[in-house]
């Protein structure tokens, strides 16, 4: 890396000069590379500890000139090879140049100005990426990658100095967090500490003080605990390391999930020294969700900045002091003090913006009016023109014409229009498109209003008794509407209302059932998303009618399980307008598609609002107020579960270690937070709970939990079992009472537990949620967040280890790896699989992982990480060749052909490598140089090949015992092509019926592909086909090369070069065989037809014959006779060949060799060093010069397209050798690999990755 000239005072202290000539030096930092002494020891803990720019580059280059002492820095490098270069491109284009001047000053002038030059060119190319990191923050980058051995699309975050406790030695280094891996370096006087943890790999991290680590952060994974303590800001460094451990998590929970912010946030208009854009850019992350949650905006909204100011409240007649954050489309108020005032103003409503007089008593005022007839006053802005400026900018590119009025004005559109007529049930489907929805103000007894879907189910559904006959009850309803009437005089109505303590007050009390619909959907913020996506529904209802799925199958059997007992869903109406909602919802969401208790929830919704208020409600609920609550894994109830525990703990302690015993918790809370007690309290009262979560959140859901236990305690510590427990809490429930409802008691279908002696109390619902906040107030929105957070990775990693026994047992028990080896090889795979999401961005699009699969099926890598796994696991390591080798072992296990596998199609791959006998595993290495093993460069071949196994695929007619067939009477010979051909045509239909049954399956019956990957699996080696003599070329290339580095490398390259030449000449044997009747049709002639012809020069095969009759143990290993019958010699060469004693390496001498075979490729192969490229391409193999009608030219040699070889003949070929057969059967251990390619990980570079591909093609 060129660096910007700086002066060097001392050039030799600490470092080794390597290289110099007149202008330039090029040195080494010592204890550096090998040796270094004592010194090296030295500088390196010195460069660890103070954080000196040479420890990041350990090379450097000077300029100097002959008689200055002053140096100047140039150049440094990570690396010789990087230094090198620069070293070299000054040589070639300064030293000449340099030269030429006679003054030193203008030569130092002159090199600055080029190293300048350089440099402002490189900067040039690199601009328009965006933010280019600071000098110092890159150097740490570049040293980060190189002591950890990342690639390049691994970024780092931040880096910190702080220490790592190492037993009770503190280690002091510098800690770096990247976007995938936590890492941790120090030297200190020789001892090395060096740690790399991946964050999906955390489970537990937590920041804490003891006596013996004095505030520290402690990060734990399955297998290690580690603390780091001594940071200059412990806070800061622990907030980042909580973002990146969500952001990992988060991908393990759903891939997509961490994706959410494409678009960048705006950069701050000067960055800060050594910060990196990606810290700026999680920093600016974490203030928009932040600023999302308090004001319950949608997803998409960005934080544009935010300033400190006053408001203006006219109902208190005060200024309160707070923080006012402008974004896109809000404009939002949140006080200094919590409850004393919050305020929301969407852009779409605002009317006027104006800089209002200054004075003493107001300075810089900024004046913003509504639609709504409501001015909001704003002082003490710091940079008032600015904030106009972009208010402004926001303003203008909201649409002319907003898609929603206010909510006044649809409030008086709605009550002023005249009552529809009832439509048929058929219509119903087109009223969700109908903006026009009542937000209150109708009254409560219009139930003989059209029965739509428009309006909340409760007010069609309900006695017509006015409100004035319900006694006390009425009158307490009327109070609550008046309160809410005067607070909205007072206060505001609308998204514009200003939200303080009152506001919580009147929540609490209880909301009159004429408004619970509108302020649902103004506390939960549905209102805005509804408001800014018109006919947003309606497109999605008609969309989704008639299509059929998973969800839609688990919505219909959930239907009438909705609130059975009210009269609203046991009709149609109610029913049918449930159906759409949780229909589009599903359509909206495929991720999540539809989970148990969103029905409940949603029949909830309809009651006190239209199907596409009810809609957003749900949209609000799913995927804001209560996260990844209804996903398939139910993660965000079982977060909240955990919460739950620990908040029991801390509130009710002498309870909590009775609850843990009997295992309770995790059954009620489940329930309870899924369906916000709605399922397990009478209607009336669970209402009321809902109405203050959708102001207060999941907090209120919390303490009314923990308040529930509290009143129960004495009775839950005299419990027995988990039964006991749950019938003391469900009676309790049974009889929370609304004493408050002017709607009919609806009859609870948990009454059933209320069966007893004695009918425990009534307890009033307003009391319980009094009793919740005076006694468990103190839980905080953040505090349950960083709950959430610390939660998420116990449950997240609790999942995944779920899964991972899943998917172990989901593995034949024939497959011969031990549970711990199948668990390790598991963790191998899916941290290949989740490399592909860090680094993926080079390659073709890896395939996102996706949760609602079956676990199998939820990790699959591609070819690219297969190559990268197979390398480095696979006992058979045949050098450069390993890839090609991979390459073809994954086309062998994908077999539905999308080139992608899963853990069983993996694990079978490597099983068939590490166990089995000697034949199992020589069929896997017989299949992996076949169809559909072979690379697509190989088509040619490939095509030759079916064309061969489709003409002649019998096994019975074995070319090993075929010679002796040669001087049998011709008449037998036509019988057996007869024979032949009648069976090959069997073959092909038999082959056809294959194909036709193996076609690919319904990607959902995995059973039924399972089994017929079993079946598969059942296959002999009479069903393999025969191999052509390329493939077999390739097979003695594999081979050769698989030997290459065992110790007993001579010896191995001998017995493959003796069983190849027998192969060769079995083959050529064979191919005579066959071709015979074809030639006596051909040629009359009757001394042509003689078999036994002694010398036909135009032929040299023909020279095989002497060896081949002369000495049939080297084919068969049998004491077959030219006597014996077709039959017998068949069974000689398909059974008989496995059992042969003699060598045939002592019949075939080199002498005799070199005097009968001397066109035969046994003169090159029995050398025993042929290389892999002579084999391939240079060699002439047997018969192929002189038979030019039947050799197609492939490759630069020539290759016989008649030739073939069976499976069999080549096992009993091996079989003879004893060094072949000890190579094969040799056991190696899968642990040891598996630990190697742990260590070696991430020792990669982009460089080498890029030249395994091209070496692939």
């Amino acid at each position: 890396m060129w660096l910007g000239p700086e002066e060097v005072l001392v050039a030799n202290a600490l470092w080794v000069t390597e290289r110099a000539n007149p202008f330039f030096v090029l040195q080494r930092r010592r204890g550096h590379g090998k040796g270094g002494g004592l010194t090296g020891l030295l500088v390196g803990t010195l460069d660890v500890v103070l954080d000196s720019s040479a420890r990041v580059a350990p090379y450097r280059i000077l300029h100097q000139t002959q008689d200055s002492q002053v140096y100047w820095t140039v150049a440094c490098g990570s690396s010789r090879k990087e230094i090198t270069k620069h070293w070299e491109w000054l040589e070639n284009n300064l030293l000449q140049t340099l030269s030429i001047f006679d003054n030193e000053e203008d030569i130092t002038t002159f090199v600055k100005g080029k190293i300048h030059g350089i440099i402002a060119e490189e900067n040039k190319n690199v601009q328009p990426q965006g933010d280019e990191d600071p000098g110092k923050f890159k150097e740490a980058e570049l040293k980060m990658r190189r002591q950890f051995g990342m690639p390049e699309g691994e970024k780092l975050v931040n880096y910190y100095s702080c220490s790592y406790w190492k037993g009770r030695v503190p280690r002091q280094g510098w800690l770096y967090l990247t976007v995938n891996h936590l890492c941790f370096y120090s030297f200190l006087l020789g001892k090395e500490v060096s740690l790399v943890v991946q964050w999906v790999d955390v489970t537990r991290l937590e920041k804490n003080a003891t006596l013996l680590f004095p505030e520290s952060i402690r990060v734990d994974t399955r297998d290690q605990e580690l603390f780091f303590s001594m940071f200059l800001n412990i806070g800061e460094t622990f907030k980042l390391m909580e973002q990146l451990a969500n952001l990992a998590v988060r991908q393990l929970l759903d891939s997509e999930g961490f994706l959410e912010e494409k678009a960048p946030p705006r950069p701050p208009p000067r960055p800060h020294r050594n910060i990196s854009a990606l810290k700026r850019d999680l920093d600016a992350r974490a203030k928009n969700e932040c600023y999302r949650a308090t004001f319950r905006l949608p997803r998409d909204e960005r934080l544009d900045g935010h300033t400190s100011c006053t408001l203006w409240t006219p109902f208190n007649k005060l200024h309160i002091p707070g923080q006012m954050f402008i974004s896109s489309n809000y404009i939002c108020f949140a006080s200094k003090e919590e409850d004393a005032c919050h305020l929301i103003i969407p852009l779409r409503e605002v009317t006027i913006v104006e800089k209002a007089d200054c004075s003493s008593v107001l300075p810089s005022p900024l004046s913003i009016s509504t639609k709504s007839k409501m001015t909001f006053l704003f002082a003490n802005l710091k940079d008032r023109e600015f904030l106009v400026e972009r208010i402004s900018d926001f303003l203008q590119k909201m649409p002319s014409k907003p898609s929603g009025g206010s909510q006044a004005e649809r409030k008086a559109s709605v009550v002023d229009a005249a009552p529809e007529p009832s439509p048929a049930p058929q219509e119903l489907s087109e009223q969700p498109a109908r903006p026009t929805s009542p937000l209150g103000g109708l009254p409560g007894g219009r139930a003989q209003e059209a029965p739509t879907a428009s309006q909340g189910l409760l007010r069609l559904f309900q006695r017509n008794t006015p409100v004035e006959d319900l006694g006390a009850k009425g009158a307490k309803e009327k109070m609550k509407e008046e309160s809410w009437n005067i607070h909205f005089f007072e206060f505001g109505r609308g998204m514009c209302m200003y939200r303080t303590a009152r506001t919580r007050e009147l929540v609490l009390k209880g909301i009159p059932e004429s408004l619970r619909g509108e302020l649902w959907l103004l506390f939960s913020g549905a209102w805005n998303e509804m408001v800014t996506h018109p006919g947003y529904y309606a497109e999605l209802v008609e969309k989704s009618m008639g299509k059929y799925s998973l969800a839609t199958e688990e919505i219909e059997r959930d239907l009438h399980r909705s609130m059975p007992e009210h009269p609203a869903f046991q009709n149609e109406l109610g029913i049918a307008a449930l159906r759409r909602v949780l229909t589009a919802y599903a359509f909206r969401n495929p991720t999540i598609g539809y989970c148990q208790a969103m029905n409940i929830v949603t029949s909830v919704l309809l009651l006190y609002g239209s199907e596409e208020e009810a809609f957003w409600l749900l949209v609000a609920l799913c995927e804001r107020m209560l996260p990844d609550y209804y996903n398939t894994r139910v993660v965000g109830a079982l977060v909240d579960q955990g919460i739950f525990e620990e908040l029991t703990r801390d509130f009710l302690p002498q309870l909590s270690k009775k609850m843990q015993d009997l295992g309770v918790i995790s059954s009620i809370s489940l329930s309870w937070f899924l369906t916000l007690f709605l399922s397990v309290m009478p209607f009336e009262s669970a209402v009321v709970i809902v109405d203050c979560f959708f102001y207060e959140g999941i907090k209120v859901i919390l303490q009314v939990a923990l308040a529930i236990l509290d009143a129960n305690v004495e009775q839950l510590l005299g419990c027995g079992d988990e039964g006991e427990a749950m019938t003391v809490l469900g009676r309790y429930l049974d009889n929370v009472v609304n004493k408050q409802s002017v709607s009919p008691p609806i009859p609870h279908l948990h009454a059933l537990l209320t069966s007893g002696d004695d009918p425990p109390e009534e307890v009033d619902i307003f009391d319980l949620l009094k009793v919740s906040y005076e006694k468990f107030s103190s839980l905080r929105a953040e505090d349950i967040e960083q709950m959430r957070f610390k939660q998420r990775l116990k449950v997240i990693q609790s999942l995944e280890d779920t899964a991972k026994r899943s998917v172990v047992r989901a593995i034949p028990g024939d497959i011969g790896f031990s549970i711990e080896e199948l668990e390790d090889l598991y963790m191998v795979f899916k941290a290949k699989h989740l490399a592909s999401q860090y680094w993926g961005s080079s390659r073709p699009a890896a395939v996102r992982r996706d949760p609602s699969l079956p676990y199998l099926e939820q990790y699959r890598i591609d070819a690219h990480q297969f190559r990268e796994l197979f390398a480095s696991l696979t006992p058979w390591a045949c050098g450069t060749h390993t890839p090609v080798l991979a390459g073809r072992m994954f086309r062998l296990l994908d077999e539905n052909k999308d080139s992608l596998i899963n853990f069983k199609e993996f694990v079978t791959g490597m099983s068939g490598m590490y166990h089995g006998d000697l034949t199992e595993k020589l069929k896997v290495l017989y299949k992996l140089h076949l169809p559909p093993a072979l690379s697509p460069e190989e088509a040619e071949s490939a095509l030759e090949a079916a064309h061969y196994f489709t003409e002649d695929s019998s096994s019975e007619a074995s070319p090993l015992a075929s010679d002796l067939d040669l001087f049998l009477p011709w008449k037998v010979q036509e019988v057996l092509q007869q024979e032949e051909r009648e069976e090959a045509g069997n073959d092909i239909q038999d082959k056809r019926r294959e194909e036709k049954g193996t076609s690919p399956p319904d990607y959902r019956h995995y059973l039924r592909m399972w089994a017929k990957e079993k079946e598969v699996q059942k296959e002999t080696i009479k069903d393999l086909p025969k191999m052509n003599q390329e493939q077999f070329i390739e097979l003695c290339k594999t081979l050769y090369n698989m030997f290459s580095e065992d110790p007993m490398e001579q010896d191995l390259y001998h017995a493959i070069a003796t069983v190849a030449s027998l192969l060769l000449r079995i083959g050529e044997v064979g191919k005579r065989f066959s071709a015979w009747p074809g030639r006596k049709s051909r040629d009359s002639a009757p001394d042509e037809d003689e078999p036994p012809a002694p010398d036909p020069p135009q032929d040299p095969a023909w020279e095989l014959q002497p060896p081949a009759a002369g000495d049939p143990q080297a084919k068969a290993g049998g004491d077959t006779h030219p006597g014996k019958t077709p039959q017998e010699s068949q069974v000689v060469g398909e059974g008989g060949g496995g059992e042969g004693r003699g060598s045939p390496s002592q019949p075939l001498s080199d002498d005799e060799t070199k005097d009968d075979l001397s066109t035969s490729s046994y003169s090159v192969v029995s050398t025993g060093s042929l290389q892999c490229e002579d084999l391939a391409d240079d060699t002439v193999l047997v018969g192929g010069e002189a038979r030019s009608p039947v050799a197609t030219t492939h490759g630069g040699g020539a290759v016989d397209t008649d030739w073939c070889i069976s499976f069999e003949q080549i096992l009993a070929s091996i079989l003879t050798e004893s060094v072949l057969v000890n190579f094969f059967e040799k056991r190696v251990d899968i642990g040891l690999k598996i630990k190697d390619h742990r260590k070696v990980e991430r020792q990669f570079s982009t460089s080498s990755d890029h030249e395994q591909s091209v070496v692939l093609g």
